[in-house]
């Protein structure tokens, strides 16, 4: 075949690749038009499958608490803590602080210029927060001619791929500042997988996409996290017992899957250059895992390789009991993920009481007890065997 010949046939298989792949795009000027646009009955406000993402929201999606939890006691008493000032009208603090309307009340922080006016603040974390701002494709997203490629490339977020989600979700549901949770705010544990669904869902993810999503929301959490620390190596210890964590559980994970981007355990660098590089490294497997299609198999192999983990909670080791404690609640989550996924009711139900069991020996951090839970880790891997075909 000639060279200009096979270069020109390459040149359009690449495009047609291309084109197959959504294209997002950032409309910084994009307008926001609330989630008032999105409830007529003829829209997501009806009956039907289709038709009702609207009221799964209204009704039954924590998300619209968000505005309310800043005005209840807790929140008073957080702000107080914080130094936030009091308001003149009298409503409470919080509600006008951007560092707590950021993530309970999204719409504060968007320019006026750029709400119409029933996009209200109020209405917490609505539509618009997750799929992005709806003014380029409100009105032509429905149209039968509009393929997802379309309607992404007019603005709306690619929430369909799982590195894409998982940016949107992670700053809110795991990114809360030090002095915050100091004061009294819940610390939020990042996970993609359990926390979509346990969501009441107004969408579909492909059948057995458990583990992609699991395991690409581990790495983004853990991508942020080193952002974090290479910004402040010195940060508190808290931090970094959580980002050890998770280096320490991919770590085993991509070491069992030749496949995916490696994460090494902690090394011997610098601290700011350790921090950057393991960024890296998270946000390429992020990347790899988002999309891989992980066979059968994956979830009961590496619900074995995890929970044979338990001799690394023995008081020989030596690892600071903080960070034991942060392990294995990564590492409950991560056998609560793979114990859903696809796996058979054999395997699903004979483990189900000792998950129970290590859920709750991790209730509080004073009273952890590694040498107990590493028992409870032995118990389980023993049932795996059990439930074993």
């Amino acid at each position: 075949m000639p060279r200009l010949l096979f270069l020109a046939i390459l040149a359009v298989q690449i495009g047609r690749a291309r084109a197959a792949e959504p294209s997002q795009v950032r409309l910084p000027t994009a307008q926001y038009v609330g989630a008032s646009g999105c409830q007529s009955s003829s829209c997501h406000g009806g009956a039907g499958e289709k038709r009702s993402q609207y009221i799964t929201w209204a009704r039954h999606d924590i998300h619209t608490r968000g505005y309310a939890s800043l005005t209840n006691a807790r929140a008073d008493r957080i702000a107080e803590a914080l130094g936030i000032p009091a308001r003149p009208d009298g409503l409470p603090a919080a509600t006008a602080s951007t560092r707590c309307t950021v993530c309970h009340s999204p719409f504060h922080a968007i320019p006026q210029a750029q709400r119409l006016p029933a996009a209200d603040p109020t209405e917490s974390i609505s539509c618009e927060s997750c799929h992005g701002p709806a003014g380029g494709w409100l009105r032509g997203h429905t149209r039968p001619d509009w393929t997802y490629a379309t309607r992404v490339g007019a603005g709306m977020r690619d929430l369909k791929s799982f590195y894409v989600r998982a940016n949107t979700c992670v700053a809110c549901h795991q990114n809360v500042d030090s002095d915050i949770i100091a004061a009294g705010h819940p610390e939020l544990l990042f996970e993609l997988d359990g926390q979509s669904t346990a969501q009441p869902k107004h969408w579909r993810d492909p059948e057995e996409s458990g583990p992609r999503a699991w395991l690409t929301g581990q790495a983004v959490a853990l991508r942020e996290l080193s952002w974090r620390l290479a910004m402040n190596p010195s940060a508190d210890a808290k931090t970094l017992a959580h980002w050890n964590a998770l280096v320490w559980l991919l770590s085993h994970v991509t070491a069992a899957e030749g496949h995916l981007v490696t994460i090494a355990e902690p090394g011997r660098a610098p601290h700011d250059q350790q921090f950057a590089r393991v960024q890296q490294q998270a946000d390429a497997l992020a990347r790899r895992a988002a999309h891989t299609e992980f066979p059968r198999d994956f979830a009961p192999r590496m619900l074995v390789r995890l929970a044979a983990l338990d001799g690394e909670f023995a008081p020989a080791t030596g690892t600071p009991r903080e960070i034991l404690f942060r392990r294995a609640q990564r590492l409950v989550l991560a056998i609560e993920r793979l114990t859903m996924a696809n796996l058979p009711p054999a395997q699903r139900n004979l483990p189900a009481s000792g998950l129970s069991t290590m859920r709750e020996d991790l209730r509080s951090e004073a009273a952890f007890d590694p040498a107990h839970f590493a028992s409870l880790l032995g118990k389980f891997r023993l049932s795996l065997g059990e439930a074993a075909p």
